[in-house]
């Protein structure tokens, strides 16, 4: 009970002390691809321990420690004892149990939904956009990107098999040559980095639970992180001058809301990092960064399976020194 208790109060402290300690992280937009990883394990590790304090509350500790085939036997007596309780009216399962039992699952479920949901929903909306830019656009092979005749100063990226960069006619005429090559570079790393799916994992979690400060905050910080990527990257191959000049010709334009598009409202706020970068991480600073990462990803599983790890060794140690010759413990 002590274990679950845990995971629940961590649960919910984190989902709200957590943005306010992750936003105040200085050094996000100087590696924006670790911050984001870093808010979205922070997101992970609140859902995974609300999911394993049902469990940890439910199975005994020893259940674990004595082999798995004896944890997965105790799952299936619960699930057993469970069906009897609402088949017979069998008190077999505790009433605690039950309860901590269904708001695992029924947290996980809502979770599976609202994440099958959001990529089935951005699915359909970008194949419906593929079949439109079909019939509306033309393919330019010295851009390597689709060309819509279109006043509006847009480009944006489509995901999907296979992923297509598209530009506006409009855009075409405001900027550069090496202004748009550096603005399709900056869609192209959208398209190589499936940002699609990393925003789709944040836009999930806040569409499940809004009223999660945590959830809402990390969809924001990664929506906002991914664009930063996308500069990085094309900033790699192109001058930091025209990546910024290209932002603020597409500042104005607005990309289909499943799309994801080089302007926006961050687009300003862009350009300034872009003309004045700021020095990457250390080394030992972006260690730090990724034990942080692998802390909140792991922390919860390791809390739920520590009472059965030592449940195990304190077992199986036992039963070598009991059986260990030479050994004599009787009177």
């Amino acid at each position: 009970m002590t274990v679950a208790l845990l995971l629940a109060a961590y649960a919910v402290v984190a989902a709200v002390v957590l943005p306010r300690v992750l936003g105040a992280v200085a050094w996000a937009e100087r590696a924006p691809r670790l911050a984001a990883g870093m808010w979205q394990a922070a997101s992970a590790s609140v859902v995974v321990s609300a999911v394993l304090a049902g469990p940890a509350f439910a199975v005994p500790p020893s259940s674990v420690g004595h082999g798995l085939a004896a944890f997965f036997a105790a799952c299936a007596d619960l699930v057993l004892a469970a069906c009897a309780e609402l088949l017979f009216g069998a008190g077999a399962l505790p009433a605690g149990a039950w309860f901590a039992l269904a708001v695992s699952g029924l947290i996980g479920a809502r979770v599976v939904y609202c994440g099958a949901a959001e990529l089935i929903g951005a699915r359909t909306q970008r194949r419906r956009h593929s079949e439109m830019l079909a019939l509306l656009g033309r393919h330019d092979d010295d851009l390597g990107a689709v060309v819509v005749d279109y006043e509006e100063r847009v480009a944006y990226c489509l995901p999907g098999r296979p992923g297509q960069a598209v530009i506006t006619t409009g855009a075409l005429r405001s900027l550069t040559c090496e202004q748009v090559a550096a603005v399709l570079a900056h869609e192209r790393a959208h398209l190589a980095g499936r940002h699609h799916l990393v925003l789709a994992a944040s836009a999930a979690l806040a569409r499940a639970f809004p009223f999660v400060p945590l959830f809402v905050r990390a969809d924001a910080e990664v929506r906002r992180l991914v664009e930063l990527r996308a500069d990085d990257v094309a900033a790699r191959s192109h001058r930091r001058i025209d990546v910024a000049a290209a932002l603020v010709g597409l500042a104005t334009g607005r990309a289909p809301s499943f799309a994801l598009g080089a302007g926006g409202e961050t687009a300003l706020a862009r350009v300034r990092r872009m003309l004045a970068p700021e020095r990457p991480l250390e080394r030992g600073e972006r260690l730090a960064g990724l034990i942080t990462v692998g802390v909140l990803l792991a922390g919860p599983a390791a809390v739920a399976l520590l009472p059965g790890v030592a449940a195990f060794l304190a077992h199986h140690c036992n039963a070598i020194i009991m059986g260990a010759p030479g050994i004599y413990y009787g009177p």
